[in-house]
């Protein structure tokens, strides 16, 4: 199955957007929404069903059974997370807990014990031969990357599609490299500005450890023509692929918030999204002409 991937170096560069875009226009039977910190691409995928749902487990956390302690603090002596409260007993945060498990060690009456804990919920749906991928993680919880693994290993594991597209993470962190792991292309979006070209610099090099094919497209390109020109620039350079821009349209804006994609409805952002995923189905599929 071939997998592409949808990356940003950051949030609120129109991922999502473009990424539920091509979905809709590869009438995808196979897709993953892999930011599992704030999934967003079931607002705008049509499911009649609900989704089978499932506890995630991260790493284990501690919890101290006050019926055992004896209240040496040893525990909270070696805690470096200073995650042990004392207030009247001692008890774990499990927010600040990360699970290094010394507090069992260091504990003389063994009132400390490793728990599983509930990090997320997976999220399957399914209906006849298509299937979608999402999961929530819990605030708080550090295991995002394993997460996104589960995710994607419930999308490879029901999909009957010789294609799938994976929305990523934003960002360089641990959910974006298990993101990237296994897949064949990575379409990176950038946007026009400063911090936008050092994100989107970020996220080409992460992705070149991997040895992934890498495109780029340029989202919101007539706000800053000189920077755009800068990142073709620099993709021409370094022999990447430039698949093409994306104009600022308030339209869009319009069309997510009716749990629409942009090419459901006539704009200039959804038109310029059709050209975009042509070259980018070519170059994935090595069509002549790429």
């Amino acid at each position: 199955m071939k997998e592409l991937l949808i990356l940003s170096g950051k949030g609120g560069t129109g991922k999502t957007t473009i990424a539920s875009a091509f979905i809709r226009l590869a009438e995808a039977r196979a897709y993953a929404d892999c930011d599992v910190d704030a999934p967003n691409l079931h607002l705008v995928s049509a499911w009649d069903s609900e989704p089978e749902r499932r506890d995630y487990f991260g790493l284990p956390k501690a919890r101290i059974d006050s019926s055992l302690c004896i209240q040496c603090d040893q525990c909270h002596q070696h805690c470096r997370f200073h995650a042990i409260r004392r207030d009247g007993e001692y008890r774990v945060d499990p927010y600040a807990c990360e699970g290094c498990a010394v507090c069992t060690h260091v504990c003389p009456a063994g009132a400390v014990a490793m728990e599983p804990s509930r990090d997320g919920e997976l999220r399957l749906y399914e209906e006849g031969d298509r299937v979608f991928s999402t999961a929530e993680l819990k605030m708080g919880s550090g295991t995002s990357g394993l997460l996104v693994t589960e995710v994607k290993k419930d999308l490879r594991r029901k999909a009957v599609s010789d294609f799938a597209i994976i929305d990523g993470s934003p960002g360089i962190g641990c959910p974006v490299i298990a993101s990237l792991s296994g897949v064949d292309m990575v379409l990176i979006v950038a946007e026009p500005s400063l911090s936008g070209i050092s994100d989107m610099e970020r996220i080409i090099l992460t992705a070149a450890r991997f040895g992934t094919k890498t495109a780029v497209c340029v989202n919101k390109h007539d706000t800053n023509p000189v920077l755009t020109a800068k990142i073709v620039d620099y993709c021409r350079e370094r022999d990447l692929l430039f698949v093409g821009t994306i104009p600022f349209d308030p339209e869009a804006v319009k069309a997510v918030n009716r749990r629409q994609t942009i090419v459901d409805i006539e704009c200039s952002s959804g038109t310029a999204v059709r050209e975009l995923y042509r070259r980018t189905m070519d170059a994935l599929f090595e069509k002549e002409g790429a």
